[in-house]
């Protein structure tokens, strides 16, 4: 990308967004077009087709979605189908009408079969049933998948899809309700210190395995997968490692100082028992993830005591 080229981060203020945001400022990147969603509603064709039309933007990253984890899947499934098919279709298109030289669509790796041989290769994706509990979210982003595949068939569009693994960091979503697993451990292990509680209940039996990718670590990659990637193909974006929850939320305990028996609720839903993504053409292109989960941890926790004062 020139470095003069205006570049849409579509979702600046969200996880991974603003995370892209502060990557390209490192790079000196200047000219950038934000617009938040009072400003803009990306569900609205009209305001994002004006949108498109009026500021011409050469690049676009597409990390707006309506994102949460398996109880704000299961509670608002019709929510997480319909904004996410609208939102990207809509800039899909109008990125397509307004010849941008270049679209990077972000998906996610619940794309993939719940059965899925593990780690998970990109070829994989449309081979078996979804996992029940995020299939809403999962078949809006295959949609935004084939878009992308599509708009490049029949009219020549450089847009690629990468898939980001799980993600933490600052700008997180720690709302009880739609948070993924990572972020509402941290909130919980820290109100269970500071209430004095001795016992934190973690969903589910603790067992099963997930890869966590800083979300820093996921901004790097994306901007080296627009300058270094043109294939129709989707590319993962993982650290190839993953982790038990029950693991997991021992590093949280230590790293908020909860000093407490951790309680495992098995009535609750566990969801895919292992998802790690296969990372190996991330690799071959010549990147891969440097942050350690215990680094990146800590680093997010210390970013949401600083939002909680």
């Amino acid at each position: 990308m020139e470095k003069q080229a205006k570049i849409y981060v579509a979702g600046h203020k969200g996880l991974v967004g603003s995370a892209i945001v502060r990557r390209l400022e490192q790079e000196g990147y200047k000219n950038f077009l934000f617009r938040s969603s009072k400003e803009v509603d990306l569900t609205n064709q009209v305001e994002t087709q004006k949108l498109f039309e009026t500021e011409k933007p050469d690049y676009v990253f597409v990390a707006a979605a309506k994102v949460g984890g398996i109880l704000a899947n299961n509670s608002y499934p019709a929510q997480f189908i319909y904004e996410n098919l609208i939102m990207e279709s809509n800039i899909i298109h109008a990125a397509y009408q307004n010849e941008v030289k270049k679209l990077l669509f972000l998906g996610s790796s619940c794309i993939y079969p719940k059965m899925a041989l593990q780690p998970l290769n990109e070829e994989y994706l449309l081979t078996g049933p979804l996992e029940p509990t995020n299939e809403w979210y999962a078949i809006a982003k295959i949609a935004g998948i084939k878009l992308c595949q599509a708009y490049r068939r029949q009219y020549g569009c450089n847009f690629i899809s990468v898939m980001p693994t799980n993600l933490y960091g600052p700008n997180d979503n720690f709302d009880m309700e739609t948070s993924h697993v990572l972020p509402a451990l941290i909130r919980k292990f820290h109100e269970a210190k500071h209430k004095g509680d001795t016992s934190v209940s973690v969903w589910g039996s603790g067992t099963p395995r997930r890869e966590f990718l800083f979300v820093d670590d996921l901004a790097d990659a994306c901007c080296f997968v627009m300058d270094q990637y043109e294939g129709e193909q989707i590319v993962n974006i993982g650290t190839g490692t993953d982790i038990t929850i029950a693991d997991l939320a021992a590093i949280i305990a230590e790293i908020t100082g909860f000093v407490g028996k951790i309680v495992y609720d098995a009535s609750k839903p566990d969801g895919t028992p292992v998802k790690r993504l296969d990372v190996t053409k991330l690799s071959n292109l010549g990147w891969k993830a440097t942050t350690s989960l215990r680094d990146g941890l800590a680093e997010t926790y210390q970013w949401y005591v600083s939002q909680t004062k």
